[in-house]
């Protein structure tokens, strides 16, 4: 058991890592575009991207800049990460194919105004611009949504039905459950789920579509009564390709992890662990088993990845802006406050300070026993 509990605790101090380093990546990727916005709000670069037709054949990079007002909107404020025909780059960034199945105009324009999470706001988009870009998000879907499926559907289901329903769910819904259903970075493995493996006619399927989930930040989609039998069949399809792998089990079950001392764990929990310097468990812990069981507490437990941080950033004329940490890389520190509006600075001109909770975790990874892991989740387990 030692040893199984060595190889989760590795797996995690390597998911944790492999996290940072995407993190890291996607900065680096999107940071010459933030400093070119930025550098386009300034009236002494007349030569800056956005100058008329030159942040089109900037952001394009050099590709042939399309004649659609909307279509040369989205070349130049959307593609470096939503892809060329609204195709999407997973995990990071969402396809927009069928954005309005999702969303109605006035959502897009506030999301397009405000921003969210790593996307950047353009509240100085002008009205003529913002229209035609509308506009062009609610054109027929090209053909990058039926290639996208590629051969996730194809090779695990013959039926015209389920090739129709992986172009939707590449388009809709892979960017949080995965392109294969077996789960993402936010949406669970839909071929493991209870709701999935229990709806035998796919009427249950399709009410949380229609609907959504609100309480787990889930969308409601509005998809036709077709459109829907062709989700369900492609869903169908996944869980049996996924039933059909060699071994069956393809996770870690509640009660491997169920084996330590509560006791030990809680005294862990006030003492040497240090965890309630931050967390308590009549406050932010209340019920934490109720909301997570198993790996996906344990993980929690281990490096809570959504764990968000504060940022106060000073300015060279003494204002003090602080709120959440929406953005930060070599060149550019991103803020949303209290209003959820974003703010960002150029690093050199600012002075800023980070309080990121998720530290405190990253440094008890090397001081973690065997026997403090299996402890710590028993006393978390009972926290219900």
């Amino acid at each position: 058991m030692s040893s199984g509990i060595e190889k989760i605790r590795n797996a995690a101090i390597l998911a944790t890592t492999g996290f940072l380093v995407f993190q890291a990546a996607q900065s680096f990727r999107t940071a010459p575009v933030l400093a070119a916005q930025r550098a386009a709000q300034s009236p002494q670069n007349p030569q800056s991207p956005q100058s008329p037709g030159a942040a089109a054949q900037a952001n394009a990079g050099g590709k042939q800049v399309p004649e659609d007002p909307g279509a040369k909107s989205y070349a130049k404020q959307c593609a470096i990460c939503h892809g060329d025909q609204r195709e999407g780059i997973l995990p990071a960034f969402p396809p927009l194919l069928g954005i309005k199945r999702q969303m109605n105009d006035q959502q897009i324009t506030d999301l397009i105004h405000k921003g969210k999470g790593r996307m950047p706001g353009f509240p100085k988009l002008p009205n003529e611009e913002l229209t035609a870009l509308l506009t062009y998000l609610s054109t027929a879907e090209t053909s990058a949504g039926s290639t996208a499926s590629g051969a996730a559907s194809t090779t695990v289901h013959s039926s015209s039905l389920a090739e129709a329903g992986g172009g939707l769910f590449q388009q809709n819904c892979a960017f949080c459950h995965g392109r294969d259903a077996q789960g993402g970075e936010t949406g669970p493995d839909l071929t493991q789920s209870k709701l999935v493996l229990g709806d035998k006619n796919g009427d249950q399927i399709s009410e949380v579509v229609r609907n959504g989930r609100p309480e787990k930040k889930m969308p409601a989609f509005n998809f036709s009564s077709q459109e829907l039998l062709s989700l369900v069949a492609f869903i169908r399809a996944r869980e049996a390709a996924a039933a059909s792998q060699k071994g069956g089990r393809r996770g870690v079950e509640v009660a491997d992890l169920q084996t330590g001392n509560l006791a030990a764990g809680k005294e862990y929990f006030n003492g040497a662990g240090g965890c309630s310097k931050c967390h308590s468990p009549t406050g932010d812990l209340a019920g934490i088993a109720t909301r997570y069981q198993g790996l996906k507490l344990e993980m929690r437990m281990l490096y809570p990845e959504d764990a968000a941080s504060k940022v106060t950033v000073t300015t060279r004329d003494g204002k003090t802006f602080e709120g959440t940490l929406a953005y930060r890389d070599e060149w550019i520190i991103g803020l949303r406050d209290a209003d959820k509006t974003y703010h960002s600075w150029r690093i050199q001109d600012v002075k800023y300070k980070v309080d990121s909770p998720v530290d405190a975790h990253v440094e008890q990874f090397p001081k973690y026993t065997d026997a403090d892991i299996h402890n710590l989740m028993a006393y978390l387990q009972s926290l219900r």
